[in-house]
């Protein structure tokens, strides 16, 4: 068996380029995400998830988007329609609408070739959380936020999309965007215990994310997603969290070094898999040349994701859950914060040209 690229990587358009089928066909990664620059309609969507299989040539490969709802919702950029997000689901306080949520986007996945969801988001809600955050979480109370977290990852498991929690430890309490910044939680680790709780609660969800925190209680020097000590005491630790684990993409400015020391940097403190998403030709050929390829024991965790891809049922009356859906959540008043988080990298990269 050919072995894994260690690393769920990106692409810069709507079609795959030479370099990039060489880049992928060679290298096997584990996976691709797929990013608004890449989702112009359904058809092609459908098309380039496609060519991304069949060049990879795996049944396992991973398709990957940020599908939450709200602001962070990829497939708005392709037709696909608008969803809430879960701050305003929290709102309903009507599980049957959350489940339904989750139903409604696993339909729009599965019709364009993902089968892998960066969601649910777990974090806790400060007053003070990072902008990149807000509305992405279901409250300020850890019960609730379990509670709704479980719901949505069940249920887009049960209909065969993968999904991913995030992000571990605890995010909630920065103060800063990692996209731009280093967040530090000057917090002992005994007053992180709620932020903690959720991600406890949904320990068996095959997938997680980290976080790109600083703890220096923990770890003075690394980020989470760099922390030996953070991912061995905290997130395998405390947490208990035995399932596979994946890197924050790891071109937030929160990170330093080389795209290849911060790939080696991931996987030595003990992340399954990193993310690579600027999709250019220089980082995806130097994250690929660390040659770091799925251990024996992430390969034992990626067999529950693999388990979740092999899942096929089919949803019946979409029609009138979407109308029920719609009807709830158009009741309630959408403030969403009008910042896409996961964009403004790549803003900034256009900006360096």
């Amino acid at each position: 068996m050919k072995p894994v690229f260690a690393g769920i990587l990106s692409v810069s358009s709507t079609v795959l380029t030479d370099f990039e089928k060489a880049l992928l066909e060679k290298s096997n990664p584990l996976g691709v995400a797929l990013f608004s620059r890449n989702l112009q309609t359904k058809e092609q969507v459908k098309n380039l998830t496609n060519s991304i299989k069949e060049v990879i040539g795996r049944d396992d490969v991973l398709i990957a988007l940020d599908q939450e709802g709200g602001r962070v919702n990829r497939l708005l950029s392709c037709g696909g329609r608008p969803y809430a997000s879960q701050e305003l689901l929290s709102k309903t306080h009507n599980e049957k609408i959350i489940k339904a949520h989750a139903r409604l986007i696993c339909a729009d996945m599965r019709e364009v070739g993902a089968n892998f969801n960066f969601a649910p988001v777990l974090d806790l809600d400060y007053p003070d959380t990072t902008n990149a955050l807000k509305s992405r979480s279901f409250g300020a109370d850890a019960r609730t936020v379990s509670k709704y977290g479980r719901i949505l990852w069940q249920t887009y498991a049960h209909y065969g999309i993968c999904p991913c929690i995030k992000h571990l430890p605890g995010h909630g309490r920065a103060t800063s965007d990692p996209h731009l910044h280093l967040p530090v939680i000057n917090f002992k680790l005994s007053d992180l215990k709620s932020d903690f709780a959720p991600f406890i609660s949904n320990k068996d969800c095959p997938s997680a994310m980290t976080a790109h925190i600083l703890i220096p209680e923990l770890d003075s020097k690394n980020p989470i997603t760099f922390s030996k000590k953070g991912i061995r005491d905290v997130i395998r630790g405390l947490i208990g969290y035995q399932g596979f684990l994946i890197s924050d993409a790891l071109e937030m400015k929160a990170l330093r070094g080389t795209v290849s020391e911060r790939v080696n940097a991931s996987l030595d403190a003990g992340v399954d898999a990193v993310c690579y998403c600027f999709g250019d030709e220089k980082g995806l050929y130097e994250a690929v040349q660390t040659k770091r390829y799925l251990s024996d024991k992430s390969l034992e965790r990626f067999e529950k994701i693999r388990d979740v891809l092999k899942t096929h049922r089919f949803q019946r009356k979409l029609d009138s859950l979407k109308e029920n859906y719609y009807s709830v959540i158009n009741l309630f008043d959408e403030k969403s914060v009008n910042y896409d988080a996961t964009e403004v990298l790549f803003d900034l990269k256009k900006g360096e040209k």
